[in-house]
């Protein structure tokens, strides 16, 4: 990593391992930040990073913290562990970049999110679907007024489970929070930011595979205005079997989202004249509309717009008590260049959220993935997994940060 003008920021590690290593190759030449230490408990582990990466090899988190040259900590160590990491780093003034979750309870998150506002220190999560251009260019749409608010939401999460060993740490939900917590904090943040409000309450099931652990689980979260957010993930499947959509019902017009590192979106519409005038125009914008600060695109971006002119009758047609004379029907694709491109997009949107923490550093705003939406994510998550676990709905807590201080 490399900074510009201004001194870059130094970055500590702690938790050097195979994401780690993601992270940073993703970060490469990042302006603005640098790697200073990297820090495991395994000393064979720290001396490689610190060999590959030309940085001093530590052993903890505390001496970390000690070092001048250490501003910010990025913390890749497993979920139980994220908490009193960050909490740490923030009491000790320094930024905080956190892989998902921030923390495997709420009130866990809601301390790690009252600790950066008491410490005045940014805080970034790991919710790399924020920095995603597919997402961001369809918050850009409804801001726009092409998409109504959606007042439902889906996610269908067929993952897999090939690389998780029956030990593996995963499926301990002492150590992962469960799948919720562990994965689902992902779309759950991911429903936040397309609704644009905090869910209310949960109905949540989970399903055990005979003799073993719980690989399933389903939530219907219930946000303002009568929206409903339906969430499941599985992990259950080869890895070239994996399967994941998000889906939009935005009334009008629905919104298809492909990957759990979304590559493709397709929007089906009906419209007006003057709004087909508008889709039609979207492809010119191509640029702006996907564009994420941080994230470089490869140049294989494209969106395409068909609209079919009176596919539809001319006469008014309602739908949830609404009418509109939409005759017109929009058929848009939002292309990064599918399933090969998902590591590069992943990468990217990872770089995204670190660039994000070193504009919020430098400026003093507020970051995309920050201290609330961590909490809200794991608040949602926890919620699902008490009512999973008891059968019961539950109502998922407020996250103004004064009601946890």
């Amino acid at each position: 990593m490399s900074g510009g003008a201004r001194a870059p920021l130094g970055i500590g590690l702690v938790g050097c391992g195979g994401f780690a290593e993601f992270v940073l190759d993703a970060a490469a030449g990042l302006p603005g930040l640098r790697l200073t230490a990297a820090a495991d408990p395994s000393p064979d582990r720290a001396a490689r990073f610190g060999a590959r990466y030309d940085v001093p090899a530590l052993g903890s988190l505390e001496e970390l913290l000690e070092r001048d040259d250490v501003q910010a900590v990025l913390i890749a160590t497993p979920p139980a562990t994220h908490a009193a990491m960050a909490t740490a780093a923030l009491r000790a003034g320094r930024h905080v970049f956190c892989e998902k979750p921030l923390a495997t309870t709420t009130e866990d998150a809601a301390a790690v999110a009252a600790a950066a506002h008491r410490a005045d220190r940014v805080l970034v999560v790991d919710h790399v679907l924020r920095y995603n251009p597919l997402l961001r260019a369809v918050r850009r749409l409804t801001d726009q007024g092409l998409l109504s608010p959606a007042h439902r939401f889906l996610f269908e999460n067929d993952a897999s489970d090939q690389d998780l060993d029956p030990d593996h740490w995963f499926w301990d939900p002492a150590h992962s929070g469960g799948i919720f917590i562990e994965h689902g904090v992902h779309f759950f943040d991911a429903a936040r930011t397309l609704l644009g409000t905090d869910p209310v309450s949960v109905r949540a099931t989970a399903v055990r595979r005979p003799d073993g652990p719980v690989d399933m689980v389903s939530a219907d979260v219930v946000h303002p205005g009568g929206v409903l957010a339906s969430h499941l993930h599985s992990f259950t499947h080869a890895h070239r079997a994996e399967r994941q959509l998000m889906r939009l019902d935005h009334g009008f017009a629905e919104t298809r989202i492909s990957g759990w590192i979304p590559v493709r979106a397709e929007i089906s519409a009906w419209t007006d004249e003057a709004g087909a005038r508008v889709w039609e125009r979207l492809p010119a914008e191509q640029e702006g509309l996907l564009a994420v600060d941080g994230f470089t695109p490869h140049g294989a971006e494209r969106i395409s717009v068909e609209v079919e002119r009176d596919a539809g009758p001319s006469a008014p047609a309602r739908g949830r008590g609404e009418e509109r004379t939409v005759p017109h029907h929009v058929r848009a694709v939002l292309d990064l260049g599918g399933e090969p491109r998902k590591p590069y997009v992943y990468a990217q949107s990872v770089r995204a959220a670190l660039s994000d923490l070193v504009r919020a550093v430098r400026e003093g705003t507020a970051p995309e993935a920050d201290a609330v939406s961590g909490l809200s994510a794991v608040a949602v998550a926890s919620a699902a997994t008490v009512a999973a676990d008891t059968g019961v709905g539950r109502s998922v807590p407020g996250i103004a940060l004064e009601d946890w201080s």
